[in-house]
């Protein structure tokens, strides 16, 4: 009996001891880091990986994310220089560098950078006046995260940006705002439709600036078809006339060329001679000098005519 009871026994240690080791075995993740003190004063910080704590003597004091952090805060009154009173709420992005600072630097850190963060938006806001501390975001969030981080350096927190999430002022400023939101609107509206006006006006006249120029080209290319044609008629008939000429002058040479071949006498030159004459009498001319030899021809050809008219009458 005595023996069972001491296996059973034996038994129990064994599991109490088996499950102190293992309740003092801790895996720290990625991204974690634990504080531990051994009897009671900081003894190490424990990076990612397999640790064992000595039961009883060490214990974990806090555990640590060094992720990137958001904290954001409820709206702050804050007056500005020229003595308006508005609610601003922030939101700060930090992160723990140094966990046994952040353990042991600060009682409540959110708090006390809570309470910083008011603080120190308070001094800022209070040296500028309302419309420049409503364009002055930018600037405003570079001076609270030089003061923050600054401050909370001792902590084992870094601040890596704040943002001004909110800034409400007044309600009488804010519809003093939106009147003047609202004017700048209808200013821009009517800006964009002269504009649109002015377009409109420039487009009309350049079209019938552009049709003036088209009915004027097309005015000249008739006038100039037109004169073309003109020329042409005119080229046309003079090429007819020298034509008519040249045939006539070359109808002629050729007759004297046959008349020279037949080689006429001076009677019948003389004849033709009086052909001539005779059609230059049936002209206008009222005066009409004839050339002494052919006076003389022409007073034979008078008499023959004379014979020829007083024998026909017999013949009849």
């Amino acid at each position: 009996m005595r023996e069972i009871v001491g296996l059973a026994v034996g038994i129990v240690i064994v599991v109490l001891i088996l499950v102190l080791i293992i309740s003092n075995i801790h895996i720290v993740q990625q991204s974690k880091a634990y504080v531990v003190e051994r009897l009671g004063a900081f003894h190490a910080v424990w990076g990612v990986g397999f640790h064992v704590k000595l039961p009883f003597i060490e214990r974990i004091a806090k555990k640590v994310s060094l992720k990137e952090q958001v904290a954001d805060f409820a709206p702050q009154p804050v007056i500005t220089k020229d003595n308006v009173t508005m609610q601003i709420d922030t939101v700060i992005y930090f992160q723990i560098t140094d966990p046994k600072l952040y353990a042991y630097g600060v009682e409540r850190p959110m708090n006390a950078i809570e309470n910083l963060t008011a603080t120190t938006l308070r001094n800022i806001i209070g040296e500028m006046e309302l419309d420049q501390s409503l364009t002055s975001r930018d600037t405003i969030n570079a001076k609270m995260r030089a003061i923050l981080d600054e401050a909370t350096d001792p902590w084992g927190i870094k601040v890596n940006r704040v943002e001004l999430k909110n800034i409400i002022p007044p309600k009488e400023i804010q519809n003093a705002m939106e009147k003047q939101m609202k004017a700048e609107r209808e200013r821009r509206e009517s800006i964009l439709q002269a504009e649109g006006q002015k377009q409109s006006q420039i487009l009309v006249a350049e079209g019938e600036k552009q049709a003036a120029i088209l009915k004027a080209d097309a005015a000249k290319q008739a006038a100039i078809l037109k004169a073309e044609g003109e020329k042409e008629a005119r080229i046309m008939a003079a090429e007819a006339e020298a034509q008519a000429i040249t045939q006539v002058q070359t109808a002629l040479a050729e007759s004297l060329k046959l008349l020279n071949e037949a080689a006429p006498n001076s009677q019948v030159v003389k004849l033709k001679a009086l052909e001539a004459m005779e059609k230059v009498a049936d002209g206008r001319a009222t005066k009409i000098i004839i050339p002494s030899e052919l006076q003389g021809l022409a007073g034979l050809a008078a008499s023959a005519k004379e014979i020829f008219d007083t024998e026909t009458p017999a013949e009849k």
